[in-house]
This record gives structure tokens, C-alpha cells and sequence, in this order.
């Protein structure tokens, strides 16, 4: 057993942020900072907010939490930004929650944020990716990489170089068994695992059915403008109304993707035309409950997939029929973690409409799809997938390297190793 507990740096996009993962960022590291028993602080390694704005203090005693913000999406600057904070921290370990695109929506800026978990390696600090999609199965033409074949080939090489580098990590956890048989096949990687994506709150009340009075409503939820577009799902509205369902609202909730500036701002002005249709922008931690808890079905608008869907999960949290795509990693985690819904054929507004109208028009199957979710997403707690990551950093820091430079650390601070 290791002496003394875990000081744990976790590099993640976090509320009030609005990066891509923030919301599992949330939820993973409030489970952290639950583990008494085996971590004295929780160190954040966080993206520089906009405008003067800052992160909130824990105001709880559950376990010590630095704030460092280190980091600023599309910053060239970023590998040696966070190895000096991570250097002047002295964690025993850093957990990085990534995705392709986490540093930057640029190619550039993404492609050396990726390099970080082997430089902090080299510097002597054990390393573990949480990587929630792969190159593999990203359609870079939807997400905004790529506009044609050469530059798909050219960026598809360099993914190549950055996979092989996040692979120098101790440790890679994947959400999706289908992305541990690539990276094993293809890079003959050793170190890659599979951890499930885990429920996001298992406090969660079971789902109340009824909906709220008013109009019935229609939720998207997300970052959109590149693989998430609502042009198709605006024009299923219309279909739905112009076949008398006029009691109907439609929620588009989130913001632009950092690649799609002023996306929704466009789609707003050319869709104008088209009543009850309400923007609500970022949608804050606290108001999440409230947005799924008056949807009566949560649709997924997108052309592609790019990783195991947190939205589909918060979904199913809250006992929400979703309407989907069956398509690229939706299929495997449908598949794979026991999820239902109704699909369509990815931007066919036609296909889209007549699949909302076969869970509104019928209260029990919207009952029945929302139960299953339900239960899909309460299989796996993330306090018992924060408990998995728990037990292999404990293995990583009895490698006898890792153990001598911990034991120095805890010596300076007059504990005893």
C-alpha cells in the first residue's frame, strides 16, 4: 500500500466553462473530492475563463481543491503553460479528460495540447488519458477539420503522430470497447483500457413522466455548427406543425461550437419565420435539471458522432426518450450500454419528424423508451468509474520510480512516507 493519501491533478474543462466536457469534468471530479479515504486534494488544471470572470470557490470540506487556471483554448502556448503549473503544484499523478479538439479548434493549437500528458510523463509524473473519442472514427469533415481529401489525408497523418504520443501516457482510458480494439490493432498499444462513460448523478430522483403543463417540448441540447446542426431538425418542427401539432414548442439549448462562431445567431435569422422556437444559450450546471426535466424528448440533430455522448447519458438520467441517428459510436454505445430510442436518417428532416411524431403521439411508448434509459444510465455510477481510476493510479505509483519521487514530495511537506 502506498503511504499517505493521493494528491490528484485532473486537467479538465469545468463549469462555469463552457469547453467541450465541462459537464463530465463536473460531475467526474465532484466524485473525486467523495473519496476521503484515498485523496487529500483534488488540483484543477483549468482553462483560462473570458472577460475578467472567475471559478467559483468549493465552498464544501470535502477534500482540498486548487483552482489553476493554466490554459486557453487555441493558445500555441499551452504545453508549457500547464507543465509550469503542474511543476509548481507537485501533484503525485495527473489525469487529463480529453478530447480531439480540448486545446483548440484550430489544427495547430489542438494537435501540441494533445503532446501534454507525455511531457508531464518525461517530467517524472505518472500520466492517465481519459480520451473520449479517437482519430479513427472522427469524421473531420463534419467536425470542421477538413474540407477536402488532401487536407483529410494530411490531418489524418498528424493524428497519427498525436495518438502515438498520447499513447506514451501510463495509462489511456477509453469509454467505447470498439476504440480499445483499434489502438490495440492498429498502434499494438499495451496500455489502453476500458472505462465506462458512468451515470452522471445517481442522486437523481426516478423520472417523473407527467410533463409540465404548456406547450410540449422539443429539446436539443449542446455546442453546435459542425457535426450538431439544427437546420434539419428546425425544418422536422415545421413538418410537425404543419400537420395541425401546434402545441408544440421547440429548445435549443447550448451554445456555438468553438469552430462555429455565431452559428446559431445565423440560424436564428434564417429560421425566423418559424414560431415557438426558443434559444436559450449556455445553459448553466444548476438549470441542466430543469431544461431535460421539461423536454418530452431529447433529439440529437448531428451528421456524425465523435465519442460516447455525455447528452445522451444526462438523457437518460432524467428518463428522457431521445430521438437518434443510428449511426458511427451511438450504435456501439446504444449496443453496448443497454440505451433505446427512435431514429432517423442523419439530416433528413422528413425521416427526423416522423420519428418525434412516433414518441409524441404516444405517451406509453415515450414512457417505455425513457424508462429503459433510465436504467441504462444508473448501470455504472461515475463515483464507481472514479473508484476504477482510483485503484490503477494506486498500481502506477508502487512502480518504484514513481514511489521514491512521491516520497521525497512527502518528506518536504514533514510527512512520513
Amino acid at each position: 500500500m502506498l503511504s499517505g493519501k493521493l494528491r490528484i491533478g485532473v486537467l479538465t474543462t469545468f463549469p462555469p466553462g463552457t469547453g467541450s466536457l465541462n459537464e463530465y469534468g463536473f460531475h467526474f471530479v465532484n466524485a473525486l473530492r467523495e473519496k476521503f479515504d484515498d485523496v487529500s486534494e483534488v488540483i484543477l488544471y483549468v482553462d483560462e475563463l473570458p472577460n475578467e470572470a472567475s471559478y467559483p470557490a468549493f465552498e464544501d470540506d470535502n477534500i482540498d481543491t486548487q483552482i489553476v487556471p493554466c490554459w486557453d483554448f487555441d493558445a500555441i502556448n499551452n504545453p508549457l503553460r500547464i507543465l509550469k503549473a503542474i511543476r509548481n503544484t507537485e501533484p503525485d499523478i495527473v489525469l487529463f479528460n480529453l478530447q480531439w479538439a480540448t486545446f483548440g479548434g484550430r489544427k495547430v493549437p489542438a494537435s501540441l495540447g494533445l503532446v501534454t500528458p507525455a511531457l508531464v510523463r518525461w517530467l517524472g509524473i505518472p500520466t492517465v488519458v481519459l480520451l473520449h473519442n479517437i482519430m479513427e472514427t472522427v469524421d473531420l469533415k463534419s467536425a470542421g477539420y477538413a474540407g477536402n481529401p488532401v487536407m483529410e489525408a494530411i490531418v489524418r497523418g498528424f493524428g497519427n503522430i498525436a495518438t502515438r504520443i498520447l499513447l506514451r501516457s501510463n495509462l489511456v482510458a477509453l469509454t467505447i470497447p470498439k476504440y480499445v480494439e483499434i489502438l490495440e490493432a492498429k498502434y499494438k498499444a499495451d496500455n489502453v483500457l476500458l472505462a465506462p462513460h458512468g451515470s452522471f448523478d445517481a442522486n437523481v430522483p426516478h423520472p417523473v413522466f407527467d410533463l409540465p403543463e404548456g406547450p410540449m417540448q422539443i429539446m436539443t441540447f449542446g455546442k453546435f455548427g459542425t457535426y450538431k446542426t439544427v437546420e434539419a431538425l428546425i425544418e422536422a418542427f415545421e413538418i410537425l406543425q404543419n400537420r395541425g401539432k401546434q402545441d408544440l414548442e421547440l429548445v435549443i439549448a447550448g451554445s456555438d461550437s468553438p469552430n462555429a462562431k455565431g452559428y446559431l445567431a445565423g440560424v436564428a435569422e434564417a429560421y425566423k419565420h418559424v414560431p415557438n422556437i426558443r434559444y436559450t444559450g449556455y445553459v448553466a450546471e444548476e438549470d441542466v435539471p430543469i431544461i431535460f426535466g421539461e423536454a418530452a424528448v431529447v433529439v440529437f440533430p448531428y451528421t456524425s458522432t465523435t465519442g460516447s455522448s455525455g447528452v445522451l447519458h444526462q438523457a437518460g438520467d432524467y428518463g428522457k426518450a431521445v430521438i437518434l441517428p443510428n449511426i458511427g459510436d451511438f450504435a456501439e454505445v446504444i449496443t453496448e450500454e443497454g440505451y433505446t430510442g427512435e431514429f432517423f436518417a442523419p439530416e433528413d428532416a422528413q425521416s427526423m419528424a416522423n420519428a418525434i411524431a412516433k414518441v409524441i403521439d404516444n405517451p406509453e411508448r415515450r414512457r417505455e423508451i425513457g424508462q429503459q434509459n433510465f436504467l441504462a444510465s444508473h448501470g455504472i455510477p461515475i463515483s464507481e468509474i472514479v473508484d476504477w481510476y482510483l485503484l490503477h493510479m494506486q498500481t502506477l505509483l508502487l512502480d518504484s520510480t514513481n514511489t521514491k519521487r512521491r516520497q521525497r514530495r512527502l518528506r518536504r511537506q514533514g510527512a512520513t512516507a
